[in-house]
Parts: structure tokens; C-alpha cells; sequence
């Protein structure tokens, strides 16, 4: 899979490098893609996830059955 955050749909943007001779190059960014390994009490088991780090912090905050939920909508 592609760098693209699993649970929110985060994916490379596009823009330009900008020189201070105002040339425009064509460039991507980046998402900040971690690998998490996720204790899911529900199923008593480990996931591992590939998301981006604020999608972490929202994992923390709602849970991964939430954020499941809220993906697939």
C-alpha cells in the first residue's frame, strides 16, 4: 500500500519548491505515515495500523473501534 493513512484517507499533496529567484519546481509532501501496533480491548488482540501521526493522537482520544466507524462513513 501506498504512503496513504489507513484510517483517515491521508495521502500525498502536491506544491511547488520555491527558489529565491522565484522559480517554481513541481514537489510532493509528505504525510508523517507511522507504523502503530494498536491493543483493541473489543477483539482481545494486536492490529498494527499504518496512519499518520495526528490520526495516533485521535486514536488515543476516541479509540479504534471509533475511528473504524468514522472511516467507513
Amino acid at each position: 500500500m501506498a504512503r496513504r493513512c489507513e484510517l483517515t484517507g491521508v495521502g500525498p499533496m502536491s506544491g511547488n519548491n520555491v527558489s529565491h529567484a522565484n522559480n517554481k519546481t513541481r514537489r510532493r509532501f509528505l504525510p508523517n505515515i507511522q507504523k502503530k501496533r494498536i491493543w483493541v480491548p473489543e477483539e482481545g488482540r494486536w492490529v498494527t495500523v499504518k496512519v499518520t501521526a495526528r490520526a495516533i493522537k485521535t486514536l488515543d482520544k476516541i479509540g479504534y473501534i471509533a475511528m473504524k466507524k468514522r472511516a467507513e462513513k
